[in-house]
């Protein structure tokens, strides 16, 4: 046993926080953060208690001073499968044990931490008494509130960049109107009572609709970044999605379906060069294409019982 606030100064003690565990959408999100003996940042606090601004200005000040920073995220799956309280322990032992040094202990927020090696104490309060924990909650915060925002320009009828997936009066009529999402908490009731179905998706002309928010999902997988579905009418008809890898540009149509496609008919639909893509792109402003590469690519999704059958085609031209 030890105390919370006569422990030896020069021991490496992490403060552990996570952000979370509330929303119907979007992962929990754990943080360690082990603090020198000697810091200056002003302004630390329950990430709860500080403006959005705030926070945003502590975020880079607390990763350039402390010693480690270890994250833990445990996704929707891990949710729905374990639990949101099993979910969060899980993502609380993963960002402590990414932490370089290794601390000799660890202080946690809220109730105390099992099956791992670091010997550790719950704080009830500790958010707001403990400086590496109120930094961890920081970094925490604006890293989910940065996942959802990214999630917000794929399901962007939820509100995500403004309610991280809290059940807020706008992502509740969304999700009446439009369905659950794949980031969505099926274990979570207002959520398991508003699932989706092909039945569902082919009554409300939801076809091409789902197939995008797949497809979206599918590029994140394969590590693309500022996915964003494009909702605009004057592209949309050539152009879904917009991303980047590797400082590429990519321009990705997206084509839908629900019953079985033979071989062919996908050969045929993945081979065939949309010329158009150009003269709409040109049309759109979203590009320099003096300073940015660009590939257009294409991808197939059929909508299946059991899960999407997604094909892929980087690039078309």
């Amino acid at each position: 046993m030890f105390s919370i606030y006569n422990y030896n100064a020069v021991e490496l003690v992490a403060g552990v926080d996570e952000v979370g565990r509330g929303p119907l959408a979007g992962p929990v999100i754990a943080c360690a953060v082990i603090l020198p003996i000697e810091y200056s940042i002003k302004g630390l606090n329950d990430s709860k208690k500080l403006s959005k601004k705030k926070r945003e200005e502590l975020f880079p000040i607390i990763k350039d001073q402390a010693i480690s920073i270890g994250l833990g995220i445990s996704d929707v799956k891990t949710i729905d499968k374990y639990n949101i309280r099993e979910a969060t322990f899980m993502a609380m032992k993963s960002a402590l044990r990414k932490l370089d040094p290794k601390p000799v202990r660890a202080l946690i927020d809220g109730e105390s931490i099992k099956d791992i090696s670091i010997p550790n104490k719950g704080i009830v309060g500790g958010d707001n008494l403990i400086d590496s924990i109120k930094a961890a909650s920081i970094i925490a915060k604006v890293t989910r509130d940065n996942i959802m925002k990214e999630y917000a320009k794929i399901f962007y009828e939820y509100g995500f960049e403004k309610n991280s997936g809290y059940g807020t009066q706008i992502h509740m009529d969304a999700l009446k109107k439009y369905r659950a999402t794949p980031i969505h908490r099926k274990s979570f009731k207002p959520v398991s009572n508003s699932l989706p179905s092909i039945r569902w998706a082919i009554k409300n002309n939801r076809i091409n609709w789902l197939g995008q928010k797949l497809a979206a999902l599918y590029l994140r997988k394969l590590n693309f970044k500022k996915i964003e579905i494009i909702n605009k009418s004057f592209i949309s008809k050539k152009i879904d999605i917009v991303c980047f890898k590797s400082n590429v540009h990519h321009f990705i149509n997206v084509f839908s379906a629900y019953q079985s496609i033979n071989k062919k008919t996908k050969e045929d639909i993945l081979k065939k060069p949309h010329n158009s893509f150009i003269h709409y792109i040109e049309q759109s402003e979203i590009i320099d294409f003096e300073i940015q590469k660009s590939v257009f690519g294409q991808i197939f999704v059929e909508i299946r019982k059991g899960g999407p059958n997604i094909i892929f085609k980087e690039n078309i031209f």
